[in-house]
């Protein structure tokens, strides 16, 4: 007979089963006198219903009874004294190294559900299994690339790393872990085993996060964590804090950020639109030693111009122009940007200089080259796709179709052998080119015809709405003569200036249609009869008969006949007027000139088309366009920059006085003056007060007005509250964000919290205390339960 004395209670076991296997075993035992029982729960015994764990390391006793009553959530009531309940019950343990090998071979065979009732069994008996198994255990999961478990295997990482079992997990297997979950989406966790890894000071190289880093950046969360990554791994590179010289620190430098790590970040940046993000990325790379290249370069100017710092695009234009092995592509991406930045500042004399100035080359060019081209076509190889372009769309489609993750799926043996992870490397090139031909989409001022750079119809749309905009008829009627000088069009009724001339008749604008046909006429361009009958038609409308004569006198002068519609409206006209005389004449003067009545009704047949919403080309454009599109202005860019540059530069007093001129100037500031003046605040350290005082501005903006506030923004009010311990405020940003449904990094608020307030509200709270301080508190704990510290 055996004897056991646990937990307070006596066991006694007596008739063990001999019938039983080897890893199974059958007894009875009685309960006596039992003084006073109750159940403590710890982490190594737990009370998992319907069982009792009595036995040693080495014995798990299920305990058959109702005598422990267990909550459905696993854990236990406190029991009542049974001293007087004696029973028989069964109790059964299993060998916890045959766990161990059905627990492996189940992994092998890939039987997961198998695996995991196995691997739950260890936990209740041993914990963790040991090493290699646990490592196996999480590769075979991150292989699968299924979602449910992908998840069970960060599941099992985060119980490891609380419960101190860090020692258990290998480098490679958190690397490989963190790829295939970033492959398949699951971003946040993804972001949160190189975190993990880089906390553990198991560096993962800068090869092997670059591809983690671009498979997220395919979507906007992960493309926000993935500029947060390349920040905070960046960080512990500024200034040289990173001796290379010393061997120790070889796996440290491994990790460092490279140009194709931040040209894959800026790049999901860009296309998710938090460009702020990205400068604040450009800022830290010469502190850092991050090389340029032409790709970079290019990113760069996108940036630049997103955020309207036209100053440093002049400064990289010098860059562009001597870089050696810059493409046509490339080339056009820049002078894309560099026009759209002068549009935004309302710089219509740069602009529209720069699109003379591409016209004049590019005639140039075409006429220089007329001769080979012909000897291309004759020999059949014609205006062909570059293959690499074919090949980037081609695995866009790919991607478009959720085909990348299968395309890219990788076992963990050839994942292992790949000491160096040079396929990780160049799979991360793979992707950021993919990324590339995503931004290049976007271009829509300038194209390309055999590597010559061309103006497309919207620049022209452009031009015209902020020339119109600002009164300056005259300057756009020498643009677009010029224009046409350099890029004759097929017939005169079929011109950029005959388009917009019907486009402002169509607007009501009839002022500036006729300023822009005496300008036309005064520079001896020859236009047809229906843009003047359109014009005659529209003023006989509206009943201005000054006008009529004197774009009659025009007309006769420029040799223009009208047609048939024309004087029909003419001679109606006069007879409301009760001038008959009048309509008499015209109508001798129709008949004299032998004048069909099926006249020309081509401004007729625009209009319908426009109305119908059909092929309305270049006119229909340009007035979507005006109708549509917002007025720009300009002063704020300029004062934007003059605040950023302020900011930039930490003289917060001279930022604050720019921003006040402003205001007092009847511009109101967007997101992006908020942005700078947040960001300087948090720069120089402790001025709280003020970034309280701006929220409070923006928050009535955001109520008055339709403003909206971007993710940025906010991430960056509330990274200033959080880290000056105003939670209330903070509460209110989170609140903000989340109803926008924004995405936030909890992981990095967590860790803001624990590094500047971790002994904040841990205790219980005093008994006397004011009323803000209670509710001090109270938002002290909301906020600590959001990040998950409660």
């Amino acid at each position: 007979m055996l004897r056991l004395r646990k937990l307070g209670y006596l066991v006694t076991t007596a008739a063990a089963s001999r019938s039983a296997p080897s890893s199974v075993f059958s007894c009875t035992i009685k309960i006596s006198q039992v003084p006073e029982f109750q159940f403590l729960g710890n982490r190594t015994r737990r009370c998992i219903h319907p069982f009792i764990v009595v036995g040693s390391s080495l014995t798990k006793l299920i305990l058959q009874s109702t005598i422990l009553i267990c909550r459905p959530d696993g854990l236990s009531n406190p029991l009542r004294s049974f001293s007087s309940v004696a029973g028989t019950i069964l109790v059964q343990a299993r060998d916890i190294g045959r766990i161990s090998m059905e627990l492996e071979n189940a992994v092998e065979e890939h039987r997961f559900d198998d695996a995991w009732k196995l691997h739950e069994q260890h936990m209740l008996m041993e914990g963790f299994p040991r090493k290699s198994l646990v490592n196996k255990f999480l590769t075979a999961f991150a292989e699968s690339l299924d979602l449910w478990w992908l998840e069970k295997a960060y599941g099992l990482v985060e119980q490891a790393i609380e419960e101190g079992k860090q020692n258990l997990l290998e480098k490679e297997t958190l690397i490989y872990l963190a790829l295939c979950l970033a492959r398949c989406g699951l971003v946040v966790p993804g972001s949160t085993v190189l975190r993990k890894l880089v906390e553990m000071e198991q560096f993962p190289p800068v090869n092997a996060w670059s591809a983690i880093l671009a498979h997220m950046s395919q979507t906007a969360p992960g493309a926000y964590l993935a500029a947060e990554l390349v920040t905070e791994i960046g960080y512990l590179f500024q200034d040289g804090r990173v001796d290379p010289r010393k061997k120790i620190n070889a796996p440290l430098i491994a990790m460092k950020p490279n140009t194709t790590a931040f040209n894959i970040a800026l790049a999901g940046c860009l296309l998710f639109h938090t460009t702020r993000k990205a400068e604040q990325l450009l800022d830290m790379m010469p502190r850092i030693g991050v090389k340029v290249d032409t790709t970079l370069l290019v990113i760069m100017a996108h940036i630049y111009e997103r955020n309207r710092r036209r100053e440093e695009l002049k400064k990289l234009k010098r860059h562009i122009d001597e870089a050696p092995d810059l493409s046509d592509v490339q080339f056009r991406q820049f002078y894309n940007c560099l026009l759209t930045c002068h549009l935004n500042f309302g710089d219509l004399e740069a602009a529209s200089y720069m699109v003379l100035e591409m016209l004049r080359k590019a005639k140039e060019a075409q006429n220089s080259l007329a001769a080979a081209t012909m000897v291309f076509e004759a020999s059949g190889i014609g205006n062909q796709s570059p293959p690499e372009q074919v090949l980037s769309l081609r695995k866009l489609d790919d991607l478009d179709n959720g085909k990348q993750h299968q395309r890219h799926s990788i076992c963990f043996e050839d994942f292992y052998r790949d000491r160096n992870f040079s396929k990780l490397e160049a799979e991360a090139k793979e992707l950021l080119g993919i990324l590339l031909v995503k931004l290049q989409r976007q271009v829509d001022l300038i194209t390309t015809e055999c590597g010559i750079l061309q103006p497309t119809e919207r620049i022209y749309i452009k031009l015209v709405k902020g020339f119109l905009e600002v009164g300056k008829t005259k300057d756009l009627a020498e643009f677009l003569i010029k224009a046409e000088k350099e890029d004759s069009p097929a017939s005169t009724d079929d011109s950029v200036l005959v388009h917009v001339i019907n486009s402002c008749i169509l607007l009501g604008w009839l002022d500036q249609a006729h300023d822009l046909l005496d300008e036309m006429r005064l520079a001896g361009v020859k236009t047809g009869s229906a843009v003047y009958a359109s014009l005659v038609k529209a003023y006989c409308k509206e009943n201005r008969a000054g006008e009529v004569a004197s774009l009659l006198r025009d007309a006769r002068k420029a040799g223009i006949q009208l047609d048939s519609s024309c004087y029909e409206v003419l001679i109606q006209s006069r007879v409301l007027q009760d001038d008959n005389q009048g309509a008499l004449n015209l109508f001798k003067e129709m008949k004299e000139a032998k004048i069909p009545r099926s006249g020309h009704q081509e401004f007729e047949m625009l209009v319908k088309g426009c109305a119908d919403k059909g092929e309305a080309g270049l006119m229909g454009k340009l007035l979507q366009e005006i109708k549509e599109g917002q007025r720009l202005d300009s002063g704020v860019h300029d004062w934007n920059h003059v605040i950023h540059f302020f900011c930039k530069k930490r003289l917060m007093q001279d930022a604050e006085k720019a921003l006040n001129k402003m205001r007092s100037l009847g511009h109101l500031p967007n997101a992006q003056t908020f942005h700078s003046m947040v960001t300087g605040y948090a720069a120089i350290g402790g001025k709280y007060t003020e970034v309280t005082e701006l929220w409070g501005e923006m928050k009535s903006f955001a109520s008055a007005t339709a403003m909206k506030f971007d993710q940025e923004l906010l991430d960056s009010v509330l990274y200033t509250f959080v880290r000056g311990g105003f939670f209330s405020r903070a509460n209110e940003v989170v609140e903000m964000m989340e109803r926008q449904s924004m995405f936030i990094d909890k992981y990095k608020y967590r860790t803001l919290f624990l590094k500047y307030h971790k002994t904040l509200y841990k205790g219980k709270a005093p008994k006397v205390q004011s009323e803000a301080q209670l509710k001090k508190r109270e938002a002290g704990l909301t906020f600590k339960k959001w990040v998950g510290l409660c």
